[in-house]
């Protein structure tokens, strides 16, 4: 039997994993299946399809039962499964921020997201502007968060003193590379609580 795309996107994933973003190459995955290089570029005929193919795969299991069944608390799940998805690969919040993944997985979780806020009588325009807005916060702090892994950079009190910056000063320990999780759900309360309250005019 012949390569799968299936394999083709687990190998770009292990890529991913051990040598980044920037190590993943259409070369780099032949030579993990150990196949020629246009065996991968019958699945992908591009990096950048092949890129498309392993962010789509990301978040194959975001809609795995169970879950919740209404809003807020679907919508929330749905968010934390997604943002999850992304931390389980090195660099896979930057990869999918650089591609265009039209794919099922990702059509099926944007699908899911935005019936769940109009199953909660929000607007189209409401439903569809919420739920891009909740994806590109988790794609920049997972960027964010999956940097920091990498280099740890912090703040030093020394770089901003207070009577050069008293706002930062006053706030820097709440701006530290280890409360990511607590950034995040403060974000995601602080959106679903913006929602409008009745259903706004179509528009």
């Amino acid at each position: 039997m012949g390569t799968t795309q299936g394999e083709i996107v687990a190998a770009t994933l292990a890529v991913l994993d051990e040598h980044g973003l920037d190590g993943v190459t259409m070369r780099a995955v032949a030579t993990r299946l150990g196949v020629q290089h246009n065996t991968v570029r019958w699945h992908a005929s591009s990096k950048n399809r092949l890129l498309e193919l392993a962010s789509d795969e990301l978040l194959a299991h975001c809609l795995d039962e169970p879950l919740p069944e209404a809003f807020p608390d679907r919508f929330k799940e749905l968010s934390r499964r997604c943002r999850a998805a992304l931390l389980s690969h090195r660099d896979a919040a930057r990869m999918v921020a650089g591609v265009y993944a039209a794919e099922p997985c990702t059509l099926r979780y944007a699908d899911t997201v935005i019936a769940t806020l109009l199953a909660a009588d929000h607007s189209p325009r409401t439903a569809a502007w919420t739920h891009w807005s909740v994806f590109y916060l988790t794609l920049g702090l997972t960027q964010e968060q999956q940097a920091a892994q990498e280099s740890a950079p912090t703040l030093p009190p020394e770089q901003v003193p207070a009577d050069t910056y008293p706002a930062l000063a006053a706030v820097l320990p709440h701006v530290s590379p280890d409360n990511f999780d607590q950034r995040f759900e403060f974000a995601l309360e602080l959106i679903i609580a913006g929602l409008p309250q009745t259903k706004e005019p179509v528009g």
